[in-house]
């Protein structure tokens, strides 16, 4: 079998994780390591034009994630990857050298049960890109065919990047609410920040539904409003439940997007989710301290949200396309990974930081 490769031993610059730490100002070192290379027929090799950094890497910096998935350590993050194919596998046919891709973060093997009904996301022999194997803040990355959406032309892949998690994160969230949103009900989002910005502008290019949008920050409330949502609460300020049932007209919400996932935001659920209603957690870091009479009650749902399909990818490619969902990103160069990191822990950074190797 013949397979395409580059120059053995190009070195690289990456920005690596050594050990689980709360510094963020530490919390990766950059390397000069070997460039991968393609040793199987299905392989793609990425030159990075940007990657998104993500709330999770700073808990993949923390060791949030080291019980659920082997990490095994120096490890280059980012997950988040989109740029310019540099060379494939024989056996390549979607792309060629040459064209700019997005790139799903999980690489599947497309045998097992999971692949095969196309739930990808539980493929049972997945690789994924800057939490289980090397990822993408780095000038390469080593993909493979299963993982990869070609781009539209002149859409950039330093701008899309965050897509590739944040973006069908909140796209498959959305996708799943709007199943059960019809016209005159009231959708909430729980925070617009990096996901939420996405999922508001996905309800409402996929929905007839009211939207109402919560936030602490006044600026993330009137990115609500410029994104189309028809109200805007602040919960420092404003009783939720109390403003959700005037709105609601004591309805209720009929579905809850949130991406926060605090014990405070969890806890409204009961008080805020129409009969039968569900409370999609996106953001994660809280805990759910509801009595079970609570859902029984109101027969109401906590909706878990993991990553979105590769297929969801797609979609939400096309919805960028036209022109329905905006991304609103600032850039970084790769020795500014910890800083990065910093800002998101306080909360500084609007919408998207993304990595320009």
């Amino acid at each position: 079998m013949f397979i395409i490769v580059r120059d053995e031993f190009v070195a690289m610059q990456a920005a690596r994780l050594h050990e689980y730490t709360h510094d963020m100002s530490n919390g990766l070192s950059l390397d000069e390591v070997d460039q991968p290379q393609i040793t199987a027929s299905d392989h793609v090799l990425i030159d990075v034009d940007g990657a998104g950094w993500c709330q999770t890497d700073n808990h993949i910096i923390e060791g949030m994630w080291e019980e659920y998935v082997p990490q095994p350590l120096p490890m280059t993050l980012g997950h988040e990857n989109a740029g310019t194919v540099a060379a494939v596998g024989d056996e390549v046919t979607l792309v060629s050298e040459g064209d700019q891709v997005i790139c799903h973060p999980v690489r599947t093997c497309g045998t097992c049960r999971p692949c095969r009904m196309g739930e990808t996301m539980y493929c049972e022999n997945d690789q994924f890109s800057g939490l289980t194997t090397d990822g993408g803040f780095a000038e390469t990355l080593l993909t493979n065919e299963r993982a990869v959406i070609p781009l539209p032309d002149g859409v950039d892949p330093a701008e899309i990047a965050p897509h590739a998690d944040a973006g069908i994160t909140a796209y498959h969230a959305a996708k799943k609410a709007v199943g059960d949103l019809v016209p005159g009900d009231t959708a909430v989002v729980i925070g617009v920040g990096g996901l939420g910005h996405i999922g508001l502008q996905c309800i409402d290019a996929m929905s007839a539904a009211d939207i109402v949008a919560v936030d602490i920050k006044q600026e993330a409330r009137d990115l609500a409003s410029d994104l189309g949502a028809h109200h805007t609460l602040d919960p420092e300020s404003q009783d939720i439940p109390s403003e959700i049932e005037s709105l609601t007209d004591g309805g209720g919400a009929a579905q809850v997007l949130d991406f926060v996932g605090a014990d405070a935001t969890t806890a409204l659920a009961p008080e805020i989710c129409a009969a039968g209603g569900d409370h999609h957690i996106i953001g994660y870091g809280g805990h759910i301290h509801e009595p079970a009479q609570a859902l029984v009650n109101g027969e109401f749902a906590y909706q878990g949200n993991i990553v979105g399909k590769y297929t969801e990818l797609q979609e939400l490619v096309a919805l960028v396309d036209r022109g329905d969902v905006d991304l609103h990103t600032t850039q970084f160069g790769l020795d500014e990974v910890n800083h990065v990191a910093e800002m998101l822990e306080d909360n500084e950074i609007e919408g998207r930081a993304v990595i320009t190797p």
